[in-house]
């Protein structure tokens, strides 16, 4: 099957980040495409799928009225169950159904590819490319894990464009082992650290998904274990290393950071060493397209971010506010890093995601935080978000603030997340920076706008 077999594409769960990307590109290059989410209700607002059908998608609630005879193709994220009742109806009429990752495996075949894999930082990386690549007037096109700050001010999701160029930038997603359906142009990994998966299976993963990769393969020479996978390291980036692209003379001052790439110098409007390794990556693949790297650094000073990404939210009596998606061990470290020379304070909090991610990386998170701590730092955790199904509740957020505790970095649960603020505004200083961590619980982006409201 190819992306020229279907016409009518209806996507069930359409809401969902991966999805509504998919979903946008396709509407973008000519099909006719519809869906429905459980988060659609009669006579009840949504933004997201205000936005969809903005795009021109059809939109409807999750009862099978929008699977007809017309439909040629239903596609379903990993998370919709066999037992959905759409689902049944597309069996009952004969229409093919596929998964989101094989869907994109076919598009990224009709398009020169990039694909960006790693256990962090894929989406991050993926919209510097993609300014670069627009900024140098080559129209690429994107399917992205979030949304980007330049796209959502065009009042859109902002987690698919659709370029006139031949350049496709995707996102190789690991987590679900979908990261060896694809055959990109272009191979990229930014990392490999424990995630979803233990490290002998990631490596696995990753050593097809370099196999599969037709053209260029391109890894982060200071990582120790991605840099085991290199092709070539003249065709590699890092930090201060001896591959072809490396940052070197790097300084944050505020949220402003400044570094060097084969004497050229770059400046960008962000924070954190792994966003240097980042745009570090992004520059390597650019570069290689045939970008100058004077048009990268010119690119990158006006990137503006993507959603919950080290989203600022502002500064009230003295304290910054900084929402972030981070919620793997590596990612939480990063994060509390990055922000540790704008104050002399960090006060982190965080929500872990299921039962079952937190059991498993429960050692690693106690470890990569309380690493990362300063004497003044601390961190707070609410307790684990419940995603649903059969989640066995052994485990609680407490165990690992207690684990932190033990090797003597101020640590503090506060079970319910919505007397965090009341508990955390006497110890609030000047100087300090209050970093708010969780991903996939859909309510986070409003309670964190809430708390800032109310600081």
């Amino acid at each position: 099957m190819n992306i020229s077999d279907f016409k009518n594409p209806f996507f069930i769960g359409v809401a969902g980040v991966g999805m509504s990307a998919i979903a946008q590109y396709l509407q973008g290059i000519g099909k006719n495409v519809s869906g429905s989410d459980r988060y659609f209700h009669p006579d009840e607002y949504n933004k997201t799928k205000e936005q969809l059908e903005n795009e021109g998608i059809k939109c409807f609630l999750q009862d099978g009225s929008g699977i007809t005879a017309e439909t040629d193709l239903v596609v379903v994220s990993t998370a919709i169950e066999e037992t959905v009742y759409e689902v049944k109806k597309a069996k009952e009429l004969g229409i093919p159904i596929i998964k989101r990752s094989q869907l994109l495996a076919m598009i990224a075949k009709s398009k020169k590819t990039v694909a960006v894999a790693g256990t962090s930082g894929k989406s991050t990386t993926s919209a510097m490319l993609f300014q670069i690549l627009l900024d140098a007037g080559l129209e690429p096109s994107i399917i992205s894990g979030a949304g980007l700050t330049s796209i959502i001010k065009q009042g859109k999701i902002g987690n698919a464009y659709v370029g006139k160029g031949d350049w496709l930038i995707i996102e190789a997603d690991e987590s679900d082992g979908s990261v060896v359906q694809y055959e990109p142009e272009i191979g990229l990994l930014l990392n490999i650290d424990k995630d979803h998966q233990e490290i002998d299976e990631l490596i696995e993963l990753f050593t097809i998904f370099k196999n599969n990769t037709k053209g260029l393969f391109v890894v982060n020479q200071s990582n120790t274990l991605a840099k085991t996978l290199s092709a070539n390291v003249n065709n590699d980036f890092g930090f201060e290393t001896d591959a072809g692209f490396t940052a070197k003379n790097f300084k944050q001052e505020g949220f402003k950071l400044s570094f060097e790439i084969d004497n050229q110098e770059f400046t960008m409007n962000a924070i954190g060493q792994h966003t240097v390794e980042n745009a570090t990556a992004a520059v390597a693949v650019a570069n290689q397209i045939g970008v100058d790297l004077t048009t990268c650094a010119e690119s990158l000073s006006k990137y503006e971010g993507i959603y919950r990404r080290h989203q600022i939210l502002g500064q009230k009596n003295g304290v910054w506010v900084i929402d972030d998606y981070a919620h793997n061990p590596a990612k939480c470290a990063a994060s509390i890093k990055a922000c540790q020379p704008l104050a002399e304070k960090v006060v982190a909090w965080f929500q872990p995601h299921g039962y079952g991610p937190t059991r498993f990386l429960r050692q690693d998170f106690v470890e990569e935080i309380s690493n990362t701590l300063r004497e003044n730092d601390e961190i707070w955790m609410s307790e684990i978000f419940y995603a649903g199904g059969t989640a066995v509740k052994d485990i609680s957020a407490n165990d690992l603030i207690e684990d932190i505790k033990a090797k003597g970095k101020k640590a503090f649960f506060v079970e319910d997340r919505n007397q965090f603020l009341e508990k955390v505004k006497p110890l609030l200083s000047e100087n300090s920076v209050l970093l708010l961590m969780g991903a996939r619980d859909p309510s986070l982006e409003e309670f964190c706008k809430d708390l800032y409201e109310k600081l």
